[in-house]
Protein backbone atom coordinates (compact mmCIF):
# COMPACT_ATOMS: atom_id res chain seq x y z
CA UNK A 1 0.00 0.00 0.00
CA UNK A 2 1.15 3.33 -0.66
CA UNK A 3 1.13 6.48 1.88
CA UNK A 4 -1.64 8.04 -0.23
CA UNK A 5 -3.85 5.76 0.57
CA UNK A 6 -4.13 6.53 4.05
CA UNK A 7 -7.86 5.48 4.97
CA UNK A 8 -9.74 8.03 6.69
CA UNK A 9 -11.14 7.03 9.96
CA UNK A 10 -14.43 8.74 12.05
CA UNK A 11 -12.67 9.87 14.86
CA UNK A 12 -9.15 10.12 16.43
CA UNK A 13 -8.00 10.32 20.01
CA UNK A 14 -4.43 11.09 21.35
CA UNK A 15 -3.43 10.66 24.97
CA UNK A 16 -0.05 12.32 25.77
CA UNK A 17 1.23 9.78 28.60
CA UNK A 18 4.45 11.19 29.07
CA UNK A 19 5.60 15.02 28.55
CA UNK A 20 7.65 17.54 30.25
CA UNK A 21 4.61 19.10 32.28
CA UNK A 22 1.87 17.68 34.27
CA UNK A 23 -0.98 20.37 36.00
CA UNK A 24 -3.59 18.53 37.84
CA UNK A 25 -5.79 21.64 37.91
CA UNK A 26 -5.59 22.79 34.37
CA UNK A 27 -8.92 23.33 32.55
CA UNK A 28 -9.94 21.13 29.50
CA UNK A 29 -11.97 22.88 26.68
CA UNK A 30 -13.87 21.64 23.65
CA UNK A 31 -12.41 18.08 22.97
CA UNK A 32 -9.55 18.74 25.00
CA UNK A 33 -10.16 16.37 28.21
CA UNK A 34 -7.89 16.27 31.39
CA UNK A 35 -6.45 14.19 34.00
CA UNK A 36 -9.52 14.06 35.68
CA UNK A 37 -9.09 15.64 39.62
CA UNK A 38 -10.86 13.80 42.02
CA UNK A 39 -12.37 14.24 45.48
CA UNK A 40 -9.85 11.71 46.99
CA UNK A 41 -7.18 13.03 45.05
CA UNK A 42 -4.79 13.04 47.63
CA UNK A 43 -5.07 9.24 48.32
CA UNK A 44 -5.04 8.32 44.29
CA UNK A 45 -1.72 7.51 42.22
CA UNK A 46 -1.09 10.35 40.18
CA UNK A 47 0.79 10.70 36.33
CA UNK A 48 4.52 11.80 36.44
CA UNK A 49 6.26 14.07 34.35
CA UNK A 50 9.63 13.74 32.68
CA UNK A 51 11.71 15.06 30.00
CA UNK A 52 10.51 12.96 27.66
CA UNK A 53 7.79 12.32 25.41
CA UNK A 54 4.72 9.42 25.13
CA UNK A 55 1.32 9.16 22.88
CA UNK A 56 -1.33 6.46 22.52
CA UNK A 57 -2.80 7.31 19.54
CA UNK A 58 -6.33 5.77 18.94
CA UNK A 59 -8.63 5.68 15.87
CA UNK A 60 -12.25 4.69 15.50
CA UNK A 61 -13.70 3.18 12.94
CA UNK A 62 -17.52 2.03 12.79
CA UNK A 63 -16.95 2.26 16.63
CA UNK A 64 -13.94 -0.13 16.85
CA UNK A 65 -10.85 1.80 18.45
CA UNK A 66 -7.68 0.82 17.29
CA UNK A 67 -4.39 2.27 19.32
CA UNK A 68 -0.81 2.37 18.71
CA UNK A 69 1.73 3.78 21.50
CA UNK A 70 4.19 6.29 20.00
CA UNK A 71 7.66 6.51 22.07
CA UNK A 72 7.78 5.77 26.02
CA UNK A 73 9.12 8.49 27.71
CA UNK A 74 12.17 8.63 29.45
CA UNK A 75 12.53 6.35 32.33
CA UNK A 76 10.88 2.96 33.17
CA UNK A 77 9.35 3.94 36.20
CA UNK A 78 7.47 6.90 34.05
CA UNK A 79 5.52 4.93 31.59
CA UNK A 80 4.59 1.86 33.42
CA UNK A 81 3.49 4.11 36.03
CA UNK A 82 1.46 6.73 33.94
CA UNK A 83 -0.34 3.54 31.81
CA UNK A 84 -1.51 2.26 35.39
CA UNK A 85 -2.89 5.55 36.36
CA UNK A 86 -4.49 6.32 33.18
CA UNK A 87 -5.56 2.97 32.67
CA UNK A 88 -3.84 2.09 29.28
CA UNK A 89 -3.86 -1.95 29.02
CA UNK A 90 -0.93 -3.04 26.33
CA UNK A 91 -3.60 -5.36 25.12
CA UNK A 92 -5.50 -2.76 23.24
CA UNK A 93 -1.96 -2.08 21.69
CA UNK A 94 -2.10 -2.86 17.99
CA UNK A 95 1.75 -1.53 17.79
CA UNK A 96 4.64 0.03 19.12
CA UNK A 97 6.46 2.92 17.04
CA UNK A 98 9.74 4.51 18.05
CA UNK A 99 10.05 8.42 16.65
CA UNK A 100 13.80 8.21 16.77
CA UNK A 101 16.92 7.11 18.41
CA UNK A 102 17.18 9.68 21.33
CA UNK A 103 16.71 8.32 24.63
CA UNK A 104 14.07 10.00 26.16
CA UNK A 105 11.80 8.91 23.48
CA UNK A 106 12.43 4.66 23.91
CA UNK A 107 13.59 4.62 27.66
CA UNK A 108 10.76 3.51 29.13
CA UNK A 109 9.98 0.56 26.69
CA UNK A 110 12.09 -1.49 29.82
CA UNK A 111 9.20 -0.11 32.11
CA UNK A 112 6.48 -1.66 29.72
CA UNK A 113 7.58 -4.83 29.32
CA UNK A 114 8.09 -4.96 33.35
CA UNK A 115 5.41 -3.85 34.32
CA UNK A 116 2.92 -5.95 31.46
CA UNK A 117 5.18 -8.69 30.19
CA UNK A 118 6.36 -9.94 27.19
CA UNK A 119 4.68 -7.17 24.46
CA UNK A 120 4.58 -9.30 21.57
CA UNK A 121 3.91 -6.17 19.34
CA UNK A 122 5.70 -5.22 16.03
CA UNK A 123 7.84 -2.11 17.07
CA UNK A 124 8.64 0.19 13.96
CA UNK A 125 11.86 1.87 13.89
CA UNK A 126 14.12 3.68 11.33
CA UNK A 127 17.41 1.63 10.99
CA UNK A 128 19.77 4.83 11.60
CA UNK A 129 17.98 5.06 15.42
CA UNK A 130 20.33 2.49 16.35
CA UNK A 131 23.62 4.74 16.33
CA UNK A 132 25.03 6.10 19.06
CA UNK A 133 24.66 9.94 19.61
CA UNK A 134 25.97 12.70 21.93
CA UNK A 135 25.26 16.89 21.81
CA UNK A 136 29.01 18.10 22.18
CA UNK A 137 28.11 21.65 23.70
CA UNK A 138 30.69 24.52 22.74
CA UNK A 139 31.97 24.39 26.40
CA UNK A 140 33.18 20.96 25.67
CA UNK A 141 30.26 19.59 27.92
CA UNK A 142 29.40 15.98 26.07
CA UNK A 143 25.70 14.37 26.38
CA UNK A 144 25.46 10.96 25.27
CA UNK A 145 22.34 10.24 23.86
CA UNK A 146 22.47 5.74 24.11
CA UNK A 147 19.78 4.53 21.45
CA UNK A 148 17.85 1.47 21.98
CA UNK A 149 19.39 -2.60 22.14
CA UNK A 150 17.65 -4.59 19.04
CA UNK A 151 18.72 -7.58 21.35
CA UNK A 152 16.75 -6.20 23.98
CA UNK A 153 13.61 -5.28 22.17
CA UNK A 154 13.16 -8.85 20.22
CA UNK A 155 14.30 -10.51 23.53
CA UNK A 156 11.54 -9.13 25.34
CA UNK A 157 8.68 -10.46 22.61
CA UNK A 158 8.61 -7.28 20.02
CA UNK A 159 8.48 -7.99 16.23
CA UNK A 160 11.07 -5.38 15.24
CA UNK A 161 10.56 -3.64 11.62
CA UNK A 162 13.17 -1.09 10.15
CA UNK A 163 11.87 1.02 7.70
CA UNK A 164 13.08 4.15 6.39
CA UNK A 165 10.16 4.84 4.38
CA UNK A 166 6.25 5.36 5.03
CA UNK A 167 4.46 2.43 6.96
CA UNK A 168 0.23 1.90 7.09
CA UNK A 169 -0.69 0.20 10.42
CA UNK A 170 -3.87 -0.67 11.55
CA UNK A 171 -5.19 -1.54 8.41
CA UNK A 172 -4.39 1.38 6.45
CA UNK A 173 -5.78 3.71 9.22
CA UNK A 174 -2.42 4.92 10.72
CA UNK A 175 0.64 5.92 8.93
CA UNK A 176 3.98 6.31 10.06
CA UNK A 177 6.06 9.04 7.76
CA UNK A 178 9.64 6.99 7.62
CA UNK A 179 12.54 9.70 6.74
CA UNK A 180 11.13 13.48 6.72
CA UNK A 181 11.86 15.48 3.61
CA UNK A 182 13.76 19.13 4.41
CA UNK A 183 12.65 21.53 2.28
CA UNK A 184 12.37 24.67 4.36
CA UNK A 185 15.31 26.97 4.09
CA UNK A 186 15.22 27.90 8.14
CA UNK A 187 15.42 24.08 9.81
CA UNK A 188 18.47 22.93 9.57
CA UNK A 189 18.53 21.03 12.07
CA UNK A 190 20.77 20.60 15.44
CA UNK A 191 24.42 21.80 14.72
CA UNK A 192 25.99 20.43 18.22
CA UNK A 193 24.53 16.93 17.63
CA UNK A 194 27.06 14.21 16.16
CA UNK A 195 27.13 10.36 15.42
CA UNK A 196 29.77 7.83 16.02
CA UNK A 197 31.57 6.04 13.02
CA UNK A 198 34.15 3.45 12.97
CA UNK A 199 36.42 6.69 12.19
CA UNK A 200 34.82 8.39 14.97
CA UNK A 201 32.49 11.21 16.17
CA UNK A 202 31.29 13.13 13.12
CA UNK A 203 28.53 15.59 12.60
CA UNK A 204 24.68 14.56 12.30
CA UNK A 205 22.66 17.36 12.44
CA UNK A 206 19.76 16.17 10.63
CA UNK A 207 19.16 13.16 12.37
CA UNK A 208 16.96 11.70 10.08
CA UNK A 209 15.75 8.48 11.79
CA UNK A 210 13.05 11.21 12.73
CA UNK A 211 9.46 9.98 11.64
CA UNK A 212 6.04 11.23 13.13
CA UNK A 213 2.67 9.72 12.82
CA UNK A 214 -0.36 10.74 10.75
CA UNK A 215 -4.40 9.86 10.81
CA UNK A 216 -6.50 11.33 8.23
CA UNK A 217 -10.29 12.30 9.95
CA UNK A 218 -13.01 12.22 8.02
CA UNK A 219 -14.17 15.92 6.72
CA UNK A 220 -11.78 17.44 9.58
CA UNK A 221 -8.25 16.67 7.81
CA UNK A 222 -4.91 15.20 9.24
CA UNK A 223 -3.51 14.61 12.60
CA UNK A 224 -0.44 14.79 13.15
CA UNK A 225 2.15 13.34 16.11
CA UNK A 226 5.67 14.41 16.17
CA UNK A 227 7.79 13.62 19.26
CA UNK A 228 10.72 16.44 18.64
CA UNK A 229 10.37 17.09 14.98
CA UNK A 230 13.95 17.33 14.56
CA UNK A 231 13.39 17.74 11.07
CA UNK A 232 11.29 20.85 11.88
CA UNK A 233 7.81 21.14 12.17
CA UNK A 234 7.11 22.83 9.18
CA UNK A 235 9.11 20.03 7.05
CA UNK A 236 6.74 17.67 9.22
CA UNK A 237 3.81 19.08 8.35
CA UNK A 238 4.32 19.60 4.77
CA UNK A 239 5.57 16.02 4.44
CA UNK A 240 2.13 14.63 5.68
CA UNK A 241 0.45 16.87 3.46
CA UNK A 242 2.83 15.11 0.39
CA UNK A 243 2.50 11.70 1.39
CA UNK A 244 -1.18 11.68 1.79
CA UNK A 245 -2.12 14.11 -0.45
CA UNK A 246 -4.53 15.72 1.75
CA UNK A 247 -3.74 19.61 2.64
CA UNK A 248 -6.24 20.43 5.44
CA UNK A 249 -5.13 19.71 9.09
CA UNK A 250 -6.80 19.23 11.64
CA UNK A 251 -4.25 18.95 14.59
CA UNK A 252 0.04 18.98 15.36
CA UNK A 253 0.49 17.83 18.45
CA UNK A 254 3.92 17.28 20.13
CA UNK A 255 7.51 18.93 20.21
CA UNK A 256 8.89 21.56 17.79
CA UNK A 257 12.48 21.38 19.21
CA UNK A 258 12.28 25.08 19.13
CA UNK A 259 14.12 25.83 22.93
CA UNK A 260 17.13 26.53 23.62
CA UNK A 261 19.51 29.27 21.99
CA UNK A 262 20.08 27.54 18.73
CA UNK A 263 16.46 27.27 18.05
CA UNK A 264 15.02 30.32 19.58
CA UNK A 265 15.98 32.62 16.34
CA UNK A 266 13.31 30.11 14.23
CA UNK A 267 10.36 29.99 16.20
CA UNK A 268 8.98 33.53 14.49
CA UNK A 269 9.28 31.39 11.06
CA UNK A 270 7.87 28.49 11.92
CA UNK A 271 4.82 29.50 13.98
CA UNK A 272 4.33 31.58 10.39
CA UNK A 273 4.53 28.74 7.97
CA UNK A 274 2.27 26.42 10.62
CA UNK A 275 -0.29 29.70 10.62
CA UNK A 276 0.29 29.59 6.56
CA UNK A 277 -0.46 26.24 6.51
CA UNK A 278 -3.76 25.93 8.08
CA UNK A 279 -3.15 23.77 11.17
CA UNK A 280 -6.41 24.26 13.13
CA UNK A 281 -5.05 23.20 16.38
CA UNK A 282 -1.46 23.30 17.41
CA UNK A 283 -0.56 21.71 21.26
CA UNK A 284 3.21 21.74 21.34
CA UNK A 285 4.99 19.65 24.03
CA UNK A 286 8.26 18.05 25.52
CA UNK A 287 10.93 20.25 23.07
CA UNK A 288 9.10 23.23 22.05
CA UNK A 289 10.61 25.56 25.10
CA UNK A 290 8.33 28.29 26.61
CA UNK A 291 9.55 30.87 24.23
CA UNK A 292 7.68 29.20 21.27
CA UNK A 293 4.77 27.97 23.38
CA UNK A 294 4.13 31.97 24.35
CA UNK A 295 4.74 32.37 20.75
CA UNK A 296 1.85 30.49 19.67
CA UNK A 297 -0.33 31.45 22.41
CA UNK A 298 0.33 34.68 21.86
CA UNK A 299 -0.11 34.83 17.75
CA UNK A 300 -2.87 31.63 17.06
CA UNK A 301 -4.59 31.74 20.35
CA UNK A 302 -7.15 30.19 18.70
CA UNK A 303 -5.74 27.09 17.74
CA UNK A 304 -3.13 26.69 20.69
CA UNK A 305 -3.38 24.12 23.44
CA UNK A 306 -1.00 23.57 26.34
CA UNK A 307 -0.06 20.23 26.33
CA UNK A 308 0.19 17.77 29.55
CA UNK A 309 0.50 14.75 31.01
CA UNK A 310 -2.94 12.86 31.00
CA UNK A 311 -4.64 15.21 28.20
CA UNK A 312 -7.06 13.52 25.82
CA UNK A 313 -7.30 15.49 22.42
CA UNK A 314 -10.36 14.34 20.33
CA UNK A 315 -10.02 15.12 16.46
Amino acid sequence: MDASDLAPVDRVEVTILMDNYLDVLMAGAEDVRRFALTRDWASRDKPLAEHGYSALITVYRDGAPSSILYDAGLTPEGIARNLDVLDVRPADLRAIVISHGHFDHHGGLEGLVRRFGRANLPLIIHPDAWAQRRVLLPTGAEILLPPPSMNDLEREGLHVIEERGPTLLIDGAVLVSGQVERVTEFERGMAVHQRRTDAGWVPDPLIPDDQNIIANVRGRGLVIVSACSHAGAVNVVLGAKRLTGQDLVAGFIGGLHLTGGLFEPIIEPTVRALAEAGVQRIVPGHCSGWKAQYTIARDLPDAFVQSAVGTTLSF
